[in-house]
């Protein structure tokens, strides 16, 4: 394992915002443009939160809670198939309910918890290995990453938010309606910015683009022209 010296000099770039403003999208393309690892924040805390829900764990057991953290990293594997990320969690595939409505609102229930947000910091930040690592969530750059080398956050209207993430889910096969989406990333913009930890907000230094009228590729351009600035290709 790589000394805490040597994994500070990695860089990182991160990428937060609400969901649907196209952070986990452009997160891969960059790191794929970069050559890169990437990491998926949000995953890991609806991958939490559906091992919590079946082990009939409530978001108040704290004890409970963090004795599931202890146990997180060896009962669950992610791994690319067929260029798709599977999860597993006790080698049982559980990629299309951690990816459901369902999953992400309790994600989000979870995710406000300071003692979960605290004791999933060190497992997120081993996701930091070289070459380098484009992280994507909500507190990436304020939070879990603040000596990244670039942060970003993107943004959209909440209709255009919602458009997204309903055309998605009817790409993964689940049935739902537009305006049951918009409320439910409407009450889940409410809880993630007026959370005590760690909040979604953006970084001082953050690049900030609403992507409400951008394409993937015009926003990509914006921040490779940031990158060039920068020296990181």
């Amino acid at each position: 394992m790589a000394d805490q010296d040597s994994v500070q000099f990695v860089p990182v770039i991160t990428v937060d915002g609400p969901s649907g403003s196209g952070k986990g999208t452009i997160s891969q393309a960059l790191a794929h443009h970069l050559g890169w690892h990437c990491l998926d924040s949000g995953l890991i805390y609806r991958v939490f939160a559906y091992v919590a829900d079946q082990q009939a764990i409530q978001p108040e057991q704290e004890a409970a809670l963090l004795k599931l953290i202890d146990d997180f990293s060896h009962s669950v594997q992610m791994k690319v198939i067929n260029t798709s990320l599977c999860v597993f969690w006790q080698e049982k595939e559980i990629s299309s309910f951690v990816r459901s409505e369902a999953c992400g609102e309790l994600a989000s229930k979870f995710a406000a918890l300071p003692s979960v947000r605290t004791a999933l910091l060190d497992y997120q930040r081993a996701f930091r290995q070289s070459p380098g690592l484009v992280a994507d969530g909500r507190d990436m750059g304020t939070v879990v990453f603040p000596d990244a080398v670039l942060k970003i956050y993107l943004s959209a209207s909440l209709e255009e938010r919602a458009k997204r993430r309903y055309l998605q889910l009817k790409r993964w096969g689940k049935h739902v309606s537009l305006g049951a989406v918009q409320k439910e990333l409407k009450q889940r913009d409410t809880r993630d910015t007026e959370r005590k930890a760690a909040p979604l907000k953006a970084a001082e230094e953050a690049l900030i683009l609403d992507t409400t009228h951008l394409s993937i590729p015009e926003v990509l351009q914006r921040i490779q022209k940031t990158l060039a600035k920068k020296e990181l290709r």
